[in-house]
């Protein structure tokens, strides 16, 4: 009567094809239609949020060749299709109101289930009822975007054989499962058209069950259900769809007929208790194949493309002699889990309940790259099992999350640990609802030219539920956020935050809303001038910081970040980058925090090095143009390397949210004009004592002679600016011991810090003729030798004379 060891198979899937659509037909904006199979995917996203139990929880919706669909979900048990023992009168009430429970909780949440059949109601040994592809008629627009009908016809209501009715029908079809249940199988012998007309025949009948029970010589056995039974398969069978009882009352006549509680079943333990989307993700880790099981059932078969070609095309595009679209495939394939099983058949019982006061395992993979780990199954099992328990503990795990997220983010959970890292907490849903995202502004023109150009190579955002939800997000974000205007590229910095919570704007409105303060304050003031200004500004420093000799280069051709970088600032990368590299920038950024996107930049132009090196300014334009492949994994890499070992001060910009700082010894800010002017960032004097303390810098003290004698920084070197030659750019040029202490500070690498006096252009200009020299990481010390002598006399002496 079931599979041997069900457990076993946890998840089954299904498929069939969308509706393709004719020819090239366009939209009324001029674009070329969404495809069905692309809508459907879109419109079941919110069905992977479902959970309950009396569902089978869906899992996956995958888009194949030829506009075809597979849907992934729970099974367990066996099909009431598939069990052919009769059942008591206990047992039937025991699934109606199982079933009656399921079907109350899709209408409560405005689903029809349209497709209710003996084939998609799943019984265990322990009595549990579930409903499996629930969501057949949700996911395809009411039947719209396939081109085969749905549902089996003895389960049809006689409106929905009209073409009409609502979600009264599905109360028919319970009714009709319910009478089957009771007397068996209906109208089994019959074809699908007279079976269709049996049922409008109905509509004359005062009686609809009796009249069917009459038909399959049943009457007296219907007479025996109890009434109480017969009185809910009657309230399901009314002709007029009004007449109807609804699945809340339903459900609770069939709890006061029996409101027994099914027998608790004990939760499996170790891998089968865990989580059924952990479950199906690691499954496919392991080398899990949908598609294989499919073909292997004959569910999807293969044919030569040749016989699949039309006999003519007309010329509005439609096709004579195309293959007609088959009916819908009931059938499923279920999965086993041996795979799985194997796979981690050597993991010890306590490593799927970790404790955070226990010390990690620690992994062998850790030190692969990200894009490896992410495909490695056991190193997968680890971190999504500790993550689990992490943000099960939210906001309370806060440390605990950024830390692990310093390491990587595991995919499945990416969203959740996003939002964590931003600190989302409160009431979302509530104050996502209270904004009006419908009427209309001025700037819904702009975004609704936008939106169809944005990462539509990505399925979820390219279609029309995409789109809508890419609207209300950014209407909701510009009003609230008053202060700010639209500029293009918003809609590419919102489109991460959607593809992570399709099916949870509200999640993805406040993730958005807490980023842009954090990463990029001000920028969309609707004069942003200066805050673009000072980033770009702050961004060629850190160039040549770090890249000295590029630097140098792209200056002397006039190769300005005014050219190529804003996009990238602006968006955050998000415009320039495809999302699946995205996800893995952004990990980085929401945990090193908003300085890492200068060194972002750096590390881009790090990889395009040679190249710009050898080119001229219109070789660069068309470089940029069209950007190379870039190692985002190896990009985000350096880029944290750059800029945990950078002073925290010389990346510090004027436009941020962060406090305002006082203590003298932080103090970095300089005029707008004045940082416009110099290529090489400051060093606060709490950053240069920090160096100093760890002899982790190279200072040159470019002050006369005289002074120099007088008191000076301890190690420091002594390369008066009045005998500078800036015309002549060589190290040698600067003396002996200079060029042995700058050589020396690029082994290992040192902060060389040039010191002079507070307020003249001579440290400017020396830090320019070093970096042209090619010496990196230069900064100057803000302040001069003056304020560090006021704050920190202690680092004073008097040099030893010369013989």
């Amino acid at each position: 009567m079931y599979i041997e060891n069900e457990d076993d198979y946890k998840f089954a899937a299904c498929t069939y094809f969308a509706r393709n659509h004719p020819g090239e037909t366009c939209g009324t904006n001029g674009l070329p239609l969404t495809p069905s199979s692309v809508t459907i995917l879109s419109r079941a996203q919110r069905l992977l949020t479902i959970e309950h139990p009396n569902l089978c929880t869906y899992l996956d919706v995958i888009r194949g060749k030829h506009e075809r669909i597979i849907v992934v979900a729970e099974v367990i048990g066996k099909s009431l299709k598939e069990l052919n023992s009769k059942f008591t009168h206990q047992e039937i009430i025991n699934i109606g109101r199982q079933l009656a429970n399921g079907l109350k909780f899709l209408h409560d949440h405005n689903i029809t289930h349209r497709t209710l059949a003996d084939d998609n109601i799943l019984l265990d040994k322990h009595g549990r009822v579930k409903l499996f592809n629930f969501g057949m008629y949700y996911m395809t627009g009411s039947g719209e975007e396939v081109s085969f009908p749905l549902g089996l016809p003895k389960y049809l209501s006689p409106e929905t054989i009209l073409k009409g009715g609502g979600p009264a029908a599905d109360v028919w079809s319970f009714g009709i499962i319910l009478l089957e249940l009771c007397i068996g199988k209906l109208w089994h012998h019959l074809k699908p058209g007279p079976i269709l007309r049996r049922i409008l025949t109905l509509v004359h009948a005062s009686n609809p069950a009796e009249r069917i029970a009459r038909e399959h010589d049943c009457l007296d056995a219907y007479k025996e259900v109890p009434e109480n039974i017969r009185s809910i398969v009657e309230k399901c069978l009314k002709i007029n769809p009004s007449e109807r009882a609804t699945f809340t009352i339903l459900a609770e006549e069939l709890t006061q007929i029996d409101n027994k509680e099914l027998v608790a079943v004990k939760p499996a333990r170790g891998l089968m208790g865990c989580k059924l989307q952990f479950l199906y993700y690691w499954w496919q880790l392991t080398g899990g194949d949908i598609q294989a099981e499919l073909k292997k059932n004959c569910l999807i078969k293969n044919s030569p493309p040749i016989l699949s070609l039309p006999i003519a095309i007309l010329l509005d595009g439609c096709t004579v002699g195309r293959k007609t679209g088959a009916l819908y495939d009931r059938r499923i394939a279920k999965y086993s889990l041996d795979l799985l099983k194997i796979r981690l058949n050597h993991i010890s019982p306590h490593d799927f309940y970790p404790l955070m006061h226990e010390r990690k395992k620690e992994y062998d993979a850790v030190a692969l790259p990200k894009i490896i780990r992410e495909r490695d199954t056991e190193y997968q099992f680890y971190r999504l099992m500790w993550f689990h328990r992490l943000l099960h503990g939210y906001p309370f795990t806060s440390p605990y999350i950024r830390a692990e997220a310093e390491i990587d983010i595991p995919p499945l959970v990416r969203g959740d640990v996003w939002a964590a890292l931003l600190g989302v907490v409160g009431d979302i849903q509530d104050q996502y609802e209270r904004i009006d995202k419908e009427t209309p502004t001025p700037t819904d023109r702009q975004i609704d030219v936008d939106i169809p150009r944005c990462h539509q190579y990505c399925l979820l955002l390219s279609g029309s539920d995409g789109h809508r939800a890419l609207k209300r997000l950014l209407k909701a974000w510009l009003l609230t956020n008053p202060q700010y205007v639209y500029w293009q590229g918003l809609d590419s910095l919102t489109a991460p935050f959607l593809y992570l919570n399709f099916c949870n704007e509200a999640r993805a409105f406040a993730c958005l809303s807490a980023f842009v303060p954090k990463f990029l304050h001000k920028f969309f003031l609707k004069d942003n001038s200066s805050v673009i200004k000072e980033y770009l500004a702050k961004f060629w420093q850190m160039t040549a910081f770090h890249e000295p000799k590029l630097a140098t280069h792209l200056h002397e051709i006039n190769f300005v970040p005014e050219l190529f970088a804003i996009p990238w600032f602006l968006t955050m990368f998000s415009h320039v980058f495809p999302l699946h590299k995205i996800v893995h920038l952004w990990d980085a950024l929401l945990v090193e925090g908003p300085s890492l996107p200068l060194f972002m930049g750096v590390g881009i132009l790090r990889q395009l090095r040679d190249t710009l090196l050898a080119s001229g300014f219109n070789e660069c334009i068309l470089l940029f143009s069209d950007l190379p492949e870039i190692d985002i994994g190896e990009c985000v890499k350096e880029s944290i390397d750059m800029c945990r070992s950078s002073p925290r001060s010389i990346s510090y910009r004027r436009f941020t949210n962060e406090a305002e700082i006082k203590d003298p010894m932080d103090v970095v800010e300089i005029p707008m004009d004045t940082l416009f002017t110099e290529i090489c960032p400051r060093i606060c004097l709490s950053d240069f004592f920090s160096l100093i303390c760890q002899n982790k810098s190279c200072v040159i003290d470019i002050r006369s002679n005289l002074l120099y004698e007088k008191s000076c920084i301890e190690g420091s070197i002594n390369v008066p600016f009045s005998g500078v030659q800036l015309g002549h750019v060589s190290l040698r040029s600067l003396g002996i011991p200079a060029q042995n202490a700058l050589q020396a500070a690029a082994r290992p690498p040192r902060v060389v810090v040039v010191a002079g006096h507070a307020n003249d252009d001579s440290a400017r200009l020396f830090s320019e003729y070093l970096v042209k020299c090619d010496v990196a990481r230069v900064c100057i010390l803000h302040g001069g030798i003056p304020a560090l002598q006021a704050q920190v006399p202690s680092l004073f002496t008097t040099p030893p004379k010369r013989n």
